[in-house]
């Protein structure tokens, strides 16, 4: 494999909706430069990136995956990322990974919610970008309504440089507007074989528009460039390439190009215009300046071999069996066998130039988002800004005994997707996952039994309810034990009142004349603590109430810190229940994008899940629908406005407050959970 210097190195991102075709793209792009030996499909399961068993039975992409083209003396590394927001953590990675995007569009659906998500990515990081109209053979593609789309809700900034020749079935040829070639595919071709026409009479209105447009916007973005074509000067094309590529990373212009990955029309030109238009990464600024600066973006474990870290190359050359410092470890990590990702397949290289992305294998303490340096000049690079979790499922395995197979499994299924998190809840007494929906809640399983050999199902997650009173109540807990020799003494009145939500527990001493000795009265406190984490309404914490001990009385010989413990517990027993006591639930506030022509329908499922809608505000092409809904009616409710929205709605979950719950609804959790304890009895 050849080592490429820096300024031949382009590396990209594909990124989009589901099921907008990046996976099938950039399989053509490493066939059709010939980096790649044959040209997969989707539906065999044989493209190059979507090689786990998940990623062929599901038909899409779940994880990030690497290629690469080679194509005019220079290195595109391809990253490929999956489309579907349950993983869009890893289309943020690979945008973050990445010196320019390759935002892909389908020809018949234009502009999708996963579309304006990762433009968004694209713009908070300044990333230069190309749009690519893919599937134009696919029925009902339509190029014009796609380009509308785009000028509607991505960019005015967007000027198509090629346009289709037929839309849909029909479509069998590319304009250049660059190179004012028409290019007609040749029936059957594998590697986007073409013939050089001249443009049809039909087409000369079209081009001259779009040619205006084109020419016109690159124009506008340099001053000499502009009086050339207000004088009218014809404008040579290497000058158009070199101005496009400069307002392109100043943000000024997103050229659109048009194909078929699939009948691989468009590959050749598609290639031209990446090494051409998109950045090296010399041409990119380093986030620091050092000897070596590296960063591990992506942790990948494969049968038989292991962990394989994929990192990414800011500073400084890397040769094969050199050694890295790690700075979060403070550990040296040898990188044996170092090499390049073509899909599943590891293509060994003697050495990786600044600016390259790389893989290796085995690395004893090295994690994703790790820095990598040389001892002499530690440095530590910013994480990757992962999305936040906004669904949670319980877990438990279905074989006894695998538990601790099961926490290890999750913990390296969190080493290779950082947007899902674990933790065992010891007041829930229940394993508890965190991810982006149900979807990914599925593959997380899967893994775990292809993966682990560890067989898990989801559970509803268990609700943290709280309990509290409302009216002042007061009165006697004694506890008198005589059994032969020295007994137990310990008499106390307590009174107890609540206080504002968010209070939490207040002890007041009033005990005035000694009735309990000083040294006791922490006791009856650590009593009424212990009782009150099970309430008496279902069982839960009792929250946000004072406890006042005011009189009670003592044996000289029986009383003891325990007798004043057991005391203050049956207290607590004896007038909690006096106190009208509630039962409180954690409110979440949520924030829904949905499309207008359901946003009926999102609201109606808000409602019946005991929601308070707060308003409704248009956001772009969307609206914003706030609410406040109890915790416990939020399970599986990604899959509910996935399948509402089809795909199109997003929402964001955080805590609110605690409310007291419905009479229904306390009486049907206290039985809950009497139930759960004759079980456990």
């Amino acid at each position: 494999m050849k080592v490429y210097g820096s300024d031949a190195i382009r590396n990209v991102a594909f990124v989009g909706h589901g099921s907008s075709g990046k996976t099938t793209l950039v399989d053509a792009l490493a066939f059709v430069s010939g980096s790649s030996r044959r040209h997969g499909n989707i539906k065999d399961g044989t493209t190059l990136t979507d090689y786990s068993p998940d990623e062929i039975e599901r038909k899409h992409s779940i994880s990030l995956g690497m290629g690469f083209a080679e194509w005019m003396d220079t290195k595109l590394n391809l990253i490929d990322t999956p489309g579907y927001l349950d993983f869009f953590g890893e289309a943020v990675t690979g945008l973050h990974s990445a010196d320019a995007a390759v935002v892909v569009l389908n020809g018949t659906s234009g502009v999708e919610v996963g579309t304006e998500k990762v433009w968004e990515v694209c713009d908070q990081i300044h990333l230069p970008r190309i749009l690519f109209v893919s599937q134009m053979d696919r029925e009902r593609a339509d190029f014009e309504r796609v380009f509308d789309n785009v000028k509607a809700h991505l960019s005015h900034k967007v000027v198509p440089v090629e346009i289709p020749v037929g839309n849909g079935l029909g479509f069998h040829g590319i304009i250049n507007l660059f190179t004012r070639q028409t290019q007609f595919y040749k029936k059957g071709t594998k590697t986007g074989d073409y013939d050089e026409v001249p443009l049809p009479d039909e087409y000369k209105d079209t081009f001259t528009k779009y040619d205006q447009q084109l020419t016109e916007a690159i124009a506008t973005t340099d001053d000499v460039l502009l009086e050339q074509y207000l004088a009218g000067e014809e404008i040579p094309r290497p000058r158009l390439v070199a101005t496009m590529k400069k307002a392109m990373m100043a943000g000024e212009i997103v050229p659109m190009f048009v194909g078929s990955p699939e009948l691989t029309y468009g590959m050749r030109a598609l290639l031209t215009e990446m090494v051409e238009l998109l950045p090296s990464p010399v041409e990119v600024p380093a986030p620091a300046d050092a000897p070596l600066l590296g960063r591990v973006f992506k942790t990948v474990s494969e049968p038989h071999i292991g962990d394989i870290s994929l990192f990414r190359i800011y500073r400084g050359d890397l040769k094969n069996g050199e050694e890295v410092y790690n700075t979060e470890h403070a550990i040296v990590e040898k990188l044996a066998h170092l090499s390049i990702q073509q899909g599943k397949e590891r293509v060994e290289v003697p050495e990786l130039r600044e600016g390259d992305i790389g893989s290796v294998a085995k690395l004893k303490n090295t994690h994703t988002n790790d820095t990598f340096c040389r001892r002499e000049a530690p440095l530590h690079l910013e994480p990757i800004p992962y999305p936040e979790s906004v669904a949670t499922s319980g877990v438990t395995v279905k074989k006894r005994g695998e538990e601790d197979k099961l926490a290890a499994g999750l913990h390296r299924l969190h080493e290779e997707d950082p947007t899902f998190h674990f933790e065992y809840s010891s007041e829930l007494a229940q394993t508890l996952i965190h991810g982006m929906g149900e979807r990914h809640f599925e593959i997380i399983l899967d893994r775990l039994k292809r993966k682990f050999g560890v067989e898990a199902e989801l559970t509803r997650p268990r609700v943290a309810y709280r309990e509290t009173i409302r009216t002042k109540g007061e009165g006697q807990g004694k506890h008198k034990k005589q059994s032969g020799g020295r007994g137990q003494y310990g008499d106390s009145w307590v009174r107890l009142a609540p206080l504002p939500r968010g209070s939490g527990y207040q002890f007041v001493d009033s005990i005035v004349g000694g009735a309990i000795p000083n040294k006791y009265i922490p006791a009856v406190d650590r009593g009424i603590q212990e009782s009150a984490v099970r309430g008496v309404v279902a069982g839960y914490p009792m929250v946000d109430f004072q406890a006042e001990c005011y009189d009670g009385s003592y044996h000289d010989v029986d009383s003891n810190e325990m007798s004043f413990k057991m005391a203050g517990i049956q207290a607590f027993r004896t007038v909690a229940p006096r106190c009208r006591p509630v039962l409180l639930e954690p409110l979440s506030a949520l924030t829904v994008l949905t499309p207008d022509d359901v946003l009926g329908e999102v609201m109606g499922d808000l409602s019946a899940r005991r929601g308070h809608i707060l308003g409704t505000e248009a956001t772009g092409r969307l609206t914003k629908v706030r609410a406040i809904l109890p915790e416990a009616e939020l399970y599986r409710y990604s899959t509910t406005l996935h399948s509402i929205t089809h795909g199109r709605g997003t929402y964001h979950q955080e805590f609110h407050a605690y409310a007291e719950a419905p009479p229904d609804v306390a009486t049907k959790v206290a039985t809950e959970n009497k139930q759960q304890d004759h079980k456990e009895e």
